[in-house]
């Protein structure tokens, strides 16, 4: 949004960067303020899930940050601790847990989880606010949730947060690729240089975002929900997601995500979850030419993700591009030695081509 007073005087530029790496890749990655009055930005980069699975996810708030703080924390334990997860189903995991996160927010329990990860709260609208917030791969951030009891209290029939965030994950197991996203956030993957989109934006002009929207009863204006929100799918949102007869799915704001799955291969050089503040200002394949540039002399991918951040940072508000708060992870692949490298299945799932590269043939392997 570019309404008045939600830009800064100057810049914040200071960034919030993390290294880390196991046997079969590494990542950096890297948060920025801007020229936003606030950080309503989270992320998890988690390298080990379980022994086998990394997760990576982008969480952009919108209205405030509390959502992606929640999912920051929440969204990749609720992945491992579904029944599905356990039975070798990610696809269903991955969506029990973005749905999972509205009914956790929800109720006394939830009212209580949000005003902790708060830094204050204003006591006259009940908004919650706070920092952005990131675990690190370690510690106890693996740990199995409880099962979420139910609390008395007053604030039982709370309904949930009226603010909310763009959830776009990553999830790598074994030689598979899985993409979740609900927003505008966007998972990409290079591919021998080439880009391609594993995730697309939800907004209201895509026809079959816009007849959810108005078969539950919205509208849309100046490419907006009821003329206020401009994402057609997101996880929080509660006041956009209180029709009584329709199910989770069908609401006018989801937290249903598309999911995409892809088999690995030698070919693919790294991926990259990035919330819109970077999408506005690069094309996938901008970006992605931009990191090979940046990987031939840097060797710290933190460092690639703090020259992107820098670069689309805009040099005043006047546009509004380039304002945006801005949160990229960048995962590499480390490549096998010849002598380990097995043949590829010639029926590899192949992923879509970015947008500025479809009439181009696909260099996938």
């Amino acid at each position: 949004m570019k309404e008045m007073g939600t830009y800064l005087s100057s810049p914040k530029t200071d960034k919030l960067s993390e290294e880390g790496e196991n046997d079969t890749l590494r990542y950096g990655s890297s948060s920025m303020q801007g020229w936003r009055a606030t950080m309503e930005d989270a992320h998890a980069a988690i390298l080990d899930l379980d022994d086998k699975t990394s997760f990576f996810g982008v969480y952009d708030g919108h209205g405030g940050k509390v959502v992606a703080k929640f999912c920051a924390k929440y969204l990749h334990q609720q992945v491992l601790s579904n029944q599905a997860y356990g039975a070798g189903d990610i696809e269903t995991s991955l969506q029990r847990a973005f749905f999972r996160m509205d009914d956790m927010m929800q109720g006394q329990r939830g009212w209580r989880e949000l005003a902790a990860l708060g830094d204050k709260m204003n006591k006259f609208s009940g908004m919650i606010e706070g920092f952005i917030w990131s675990p690190r791969s370690g510690g106890d951030v693996n740990n199995q949730p409880d099962n979420w009891p139910l609390e008395d209290g007053p604030h039982s029939d709370f309904a949930g947060p009226t603010c909310g965030c763009t959830a776009c994950v990553a999830l790598i197991k074994d030689k598979k690729l899985f993409v979740a996203n609900a927003g505008d956030s966007r998972c990409v993957i290079s591919r021998k240089g080439q880009a391609y989109d594993l995730s697309k934006d939800h907004k209201p002009d895509l026809e079959v975002e816009k007849e959810r929207i108005l078969k539950a009863g919205g509208f849309i204006h100046a490419g907006r929900i009821n003329g206020s929100l401009n994402l057609t799918r997101a996880i929080g949102d509660m006041e956009f997601k209180q029709n009584k007869f329709l199910s989770s799915d069908k609401q006018m704001v989801t937290a249903n995500p598309d999911i995409n799955t892809i088999d690995l291969c030698e070919d693919d050089d790294f991926l990259v979850v990035a919330c819109d503040g970077i999408w506005d200002c690069m094309s996938s394949q901008q970006l992605v030419d931009f990191i090979h540039e940046q990987l031939k002399s840097e060797t710290k991918l933190s460092t690639v993700c703090e020259k992107i951040v820098d670069r689309c940072l805009a040099p005043d508000t006047a546009s509004g591009e380039g304002c945006d708060n801005m949160t990229i992870i960048l995962v590499q692949f480390k490549k096998p030695n010849p002598s380990e490298t097995k043949a590829e299945d010639e029926e590899e799932v192949k992923p879509e081509p970015s947008q500025e590269a479809q009439d181009e043939p696909s260099s996938s392997s």
